[in-house]
């Protein structure tokens, strides 16, 4: 496909609000692969937002998520958790883009009628080649006088998932608070899965008064619980609506699956008296 062609589809896709990854000059579109059960090639599509040549390197990363949302690289995988690079090929694993131009990786699943039920998980990473030693800072120790160069290195990943036999989760909500400090107020909970699948979706948080309407106050998108852990620890910003002091009426939690997945499912909800 010609690039411009691409580009301009690319362009097109993201102003309707499908998410894309942005990180250096690099824009990929879907930011999270799941290949459906028949599926064994799925593509990715990259666009060179700058003004330079960039070359790109793709390449699988393992990583652990933790309670708190965070990644820990890790080489091993952890009982619960599967990796699906040994089972994925990519084509092909460096890319050259002029600005503005675009072009699509594909993936290939190899089949493997031996392997466990559950779901398998890697990250495919996209790392600049560029030199930006330039833009470095120098490090200076006091103490040893010894001078330490950090030069970033741009790169991102996205999460890619395939299941194999039936995979199930079951999700609920727990520890429900409301923190407020001067102009801001939060909503800490902890979010409870079982199973042998990931769960991935949106969160609301509604105001439901006494008397009226239920108002929404936040919400967050895109929440991952990976099958390394059983819990997750989230916060959201809620915003008071005017006339409102939060002493009365309640606060409710929805976490449903995000827009394109093809049924909407609720996973868990939750209700905080105030």
């Amino acid at each position: 496909m010609n690039s411009k062609i691409l580009f301009l589809i690319l362009f097109i896709t993201v102003n309707f609000q499908v998410k894309v990854y942005a990180q250096g000059n690099l824009l990929i579109t879907p930011t999270r692969l799941v290949f459906e059960e028949n599926n064994i090639k799925e593509v990715i599509n990259l666009v060179n937002s700058g003004n330079e040549i960039e070359t790109y390197v793709v390449s699988f990363v393992e990583r652990r998520m933790n309670e708190d949302g965070t990644f820990t690289v890790v080489t091993e995988p952890d009982p619960d958790q599967n990796f699906a690079k040994p089972y994925l090929r990519i084509y092909p694993r460096t890319v050259t883009l002029a600005p503005g131009e675009g072009q699509v990786v594909m993936l290939q699943r190899i089949r493997d009628r031996n392997l466990q039920t559950g779901e398998y998980r890697s990250h495919l990473y996209f790392r600049s080649t560029t030199d930006y030693t330039a833009l470095g800072q120098t490090l200076n120790d006091s103490i040893t006088g010894v001078s330490v160069n950090l030069t970033p290195i741009y790169g991102l990943t996205i999460p890619v998932i395939f299941n194999t036999g039936k995979v199930t989760s079951t999700v609920t909500l727990s520890d429900l608070k409301l923190e407020s400090q001067k102009d801001i107020n939060l909503i800490n909970f902890t979010i409870n899965r079982a199973g042998n699948s990931s769960v991935y979706g949106d969160f609301t948080v509604e105001y439901l008064p006494l008397k009226g309407e239920p108002i929404t106050i936040g919400v967050i998108k895109g929440v991952a619980v990976y099958t390394t852990i059983n819990r997750r620890f989230m916060s959201i910003n809620v915003i008071k609506p005017p006339l409102i002091n939060f002493i009365e009426g309640s606060l409710k939690i929805t976490y449903k699956s995000r827009p394109e997945a093809k049924k909407t499912t609720v996973f868990a909800e939750s209700t905080l008296k105030l």
